[in-house]
C-alpha cells in the first residue's frame, strides 16, 4: 500500500440496516436501489470495525479506511490527534428512524476500559449476541435533526416528574420511590419482577391504545408513545418495561437544524425522524427496553446518571457567513455545517483527517495541485491533514464535515 498522492478521496460509508429503520429515506438519499423495502436505518462514515467506511484511490483501488490511517497515521491524523487519540477518534452517521429505539445509555471511557477487558477475559466472542462492551471507548454523541425528530432525554426534573406520577393513577404507588430519589424509583420499575409490570402497566394500556388506533393522541402526548411502545414490543403477554422510562424522561421535539448533546451516563431514547449524529468511535449501547436486541439492565443501571436532566440545545456557532459549529464538550469530535449558495466557493485547511457528507446539491472540489473532485448529493469525501482545498457550489448546497476539535 501506497500513501495517496491527493489528500482529498471519496469516502464510501457503510449501511446498517437494523429493524427500526425506514424503507426509502436512506435509499433515496445515497441512490440506492430498495426493491425489497429492507430496512436502511444508519450509514456510517468513519474507521469503527462493526462498519468501516471504504477509501477509493485514484486508480479505483478500494481500501479499508482504517487500514489506511493505521498505515500512514501520522500523514492521515497529524502528529496532534494521532499522539493523543491513536485512531480516527469520531464517528459520522446519518439516520432514519422509523420505529423507536432502545432505551439506553453509554458508559465514560474509563468504564468502557474496563469492562471491555473484563468481557474480553471471561470469553465472550465480539460478535455474541449478549457482549455489551464493543469497544474501549465512551460515546458522547450529537445530534443534529434533519426532520421534525422525536426523543426521549434524561429523567424530567424533580417537580415534573412528580406530576406524572400524580396524574397517572397506575403510577402513584411509585411516588413513595421517588421520594428516595431518581435512583430508587428507576431500580424499582427496571427490577420488578415482570408480573408486577405487567400488573401496574396493563390498566393503563387498556385505556390508551385504542385512543391511539382512533388516532385520538397527539405526539407530544407521552401515552402516544406508549401505545406505540405496547403495540410494537409487546410480547407472549409480557409487557415491556421500557414503557415506565417514557413517562419518566423528557420528551422532546426537535425541529430541523435544532441539535443536542448526549454524554456519558444520559439515558435516552430516539423515538422518529432523520438525523445526522456524530460521536466518539464507539459502538457501545446498554440496552433497557423498547428493542429486540439484547438487553441488560443491571449494566445499564451502573452506568446511569441518576439526576434531573435540563434539556439545552447546543448552541449553533457561527464561525463565518456560511459555515455554523455544533460544539460540544467531547475532545473527540466537532460537527460542522456549510450551505453554500450557486457559485460560491469557501477554502479549508484541514487539521487532522476531516469526513464531508454533502446531504444537497452539487460540489467540486480542487485540491491545491489542481486535482478535482466532483461530489453529488448522498456522497462523502475525506480529507487528510494539512490538506488545502477549495468547495465550489455548482448548485444551492448543504454539507456537514466532522473534524477533532482544535486544543
Amino acid at each position: 500500500m501506497q500513501l495517496a498522492k491527493n489528500k482529498l478521496l471519496p469516502l464510501k460509508g457503510k449501511v446498517q440496516h437494523y429493524a427500526w429503520g425506514g424503507v426509502s429515506y436512506l435509499p433515496k438519499l445515497l441512490h440506492l436501489p430498495n426493491p425489497e423495502n429492507e430496512p436502511f436505518a444508519e450509514y456510517w462514515l468513519g474507521a469503527h470495525e462493526n462498519g468501516e467506511g471504504e477509501l477509493i484511490l485514484n486508480h479505483g483501488e478500494r481500501i479499508r479506511l482504517g487500514e489506511y490511517i493505521d498505515t500512514f497515521k501520522q500523514d492521515t491524523l497529524g502528529a496532534t490527534v494521532a499522539d493523543r487519540f491513536g485512531r480516527l477518534p469520531y464517528l459520522l452517521k446519518i439516520l432514519d428512524v422509523k420505529d423507536m429505539l432502545s432505551i439506553q445509555v453509554h458508559p465514560s471511557k474509563k468504564s468502557a476500559e474496563k469492562e471491555f477487558e473484563l468481557e474480553n477475559r471471561i470469553g465472550i466472542p465480539l460478535k455474541a449476541h449478549n457482549r455489551n462492551y464493543k469497544d474501549d471507548n465512551h460515546k458522547p454523541e450529537l445530534m443534529v435533526a434533519l426532520s421534525e425528530f422525536w426523543l426521549l432525554h434524561g429523567f424530567k426534573p424533580m417537580a415534573l416528574l412528580k406530576k406524572t406520577l400524580t396524574q397517572i393513577s397506575e403510577f402513584q404507588s411509585l411516588s413513595v420511590e421517588l421520594n428516595k430519589g431518581y435512583a430508587e424509583l428507576y431500580r424499582q420499575v427496571m427490577e420488578l419482577p415482570q408480573e408486577e409490570v405487567n400488573k401496574i402497566l396493563q390498566p393503563l394500556l387498556n385505556r390508551i391504545i385504542p385512543l391511539y388506533k382512533a388516532g385520538q393522541l397527539e405526539k407530544d402526548d407521552e401515552n402516544f408513545w406508549a401505545a406505540r411502545a405496547a403495540l410494537t414490543f409487546n410480547h407472549h403477554g409480557n409487557i415491556d418495561r421500557g414503557i415506565f422510562s417514557i413517562y419518566l424522561f423528557n420528551l422532546l421535539d426537535l425541529l430541523p437544524g435544532q441539535a443536542i448533546f448526549q454524554d456519558a451516563g444520559v439515558p435516552h431514547a430516539y423515538l422518529e425522524g432523520q438525523n445526522i449524529e456524530i460521536m466518539a468511535n464507539s459502538d457501545n449501547v446498554l440496552r433497557g427496553g423498547l428493542t429486540s436486541k439484547h438487553i441488560a439492565v443491571e449494566e445499564l443501571m451502573k452506568h446511569i446518571k441518576f439526576e434531573a436532566t435540563h434539556p439545552d440545545l447546543v448552541k449553533e456557532l457561527k464561525t463565518n457567513h456560511i459555515t455554523t459549529a455544533f460544539q460540544t464538550p467531547a475532545p473527540d469530535f466537532e460537527l460542522n455545517r456549510i450551505e453554500l449558495k450557486k457559485d460560491e466557493t469557501i477554502n479549508r485547511l484541514a487539521h487532522s483527517a476531516e469526513i464531508y457528507f454533502l446531504l444537497s446539491g452539487k460540489m467540486e472540489l480542487s485540491e491545491a495541485d489542481n486535482a478535482s473532485l466532483a461530489r453529488e448529493s448522498g456522497e462523502a469525501w475525506i480529507c487528510f491533514d494539512q490538506a488545502q482545498f477549495a468547495l465550489h457550489a455548482k448548485e444551492n448546497s448543504t454539507l456537514f464535515f466532522a473534524k477533532v476539535p482544535l486544543a
